[in-house]
């Protein structure tokens, strides 16, 4: 005996793999940002203290157009003229230019709400960890395809952490929640076998750091 199992024993039940399909599509990496601005605006008590219901919406909606939908509409556009194989973007090879083409918007959004006052420095600052952790993960695609799930959460949690330094809240269960959630999203990913543990890894703690970069730089 070899002590080695053959793969098969480690497929999933089709009910688990069914949840965890579930689960990496409702925390998809593209709402992701609008998750935390959505907390950012309605939870924390002091960074949007002073902003109406109106000008809450009307900055959710700037957000989720410049960090959600111009990166959808570009990736469709690509689809439609040949540039990439899949809007799912499976493989490395379909993830360049989808990466190139966020970068800008999210460059665009960083850009904008740094030079207006108006806006709590910490949206400029989650957003620059946005677009240092997507020229991260452009520069790891090369070697291996980097989970952008967690990317994802994994930049959710530092920006979490970012704000419970600064101690404008009591972050104790909101972190606890995303490390939760955190943890679900990267074994979902593994159960639909759509990354090795090192992709999990590697996506986590890029997307964790960035934030920590993008804090440094700006608050």
């Amino acid at each position: 005996m070899t002590g080695v199992l053959d793969e098969k024993q480690y497929q999933p039940a089709p009910f688990l793999k069914g949840i965890a399909t579930v689960i990496s599509w409702v925390f998809h990496p593209i709402f992701i940002p609008m998750y935390a601005i959505w907390f950012l605006l309605f939870v924390h008590p002091s960074y949007f203290s002073g902003f109406s219901v109106a000008q809450k919406n009307q900055t959710l909606l700037i957000t989720g157009l410049n960090l959600v939908f111009f990166p959808l509409l570009s990736i469709v556009l690509l689809k439609a003229v040949g540039f990439i194989d899949s809007i799912f973007l499976r493989t490395q090879k379909d993830r360049i230019i989808p990466y190139m083409a966020c970068g800008i918007f999210f460059f665009w959004a960083y850009t904008v709400f740094k030079q207006q006052q108006l806006y709590p420095q910490i949206l400029a600052s989650f957003i620059l960890g946005i677009f240092l952790a997507s020229s991260a993960a452009l520069i790891a695609n090369i070697y291996f395809k980097v989970s952008m799930h967690a990317i994802g959460v994994g930049g959710l949690a530092g920006l979490f952490i970012v704000i419970a330094n600064g101690n404008s809240m009591l972050m104790t269960w909101p972190l606890s929640l995303v490390l939760l959630l955190s943890g679900l999203v990267c074994t979902a990913r593994l159960i639909v076998s759509a990354h090795a543990p090192k992709d999990i890894y590697t996506g986590f703690f890029i997307g964790l750091l960035a934030q920590f970069a993008a804090a440094f730089v700006v608050l």
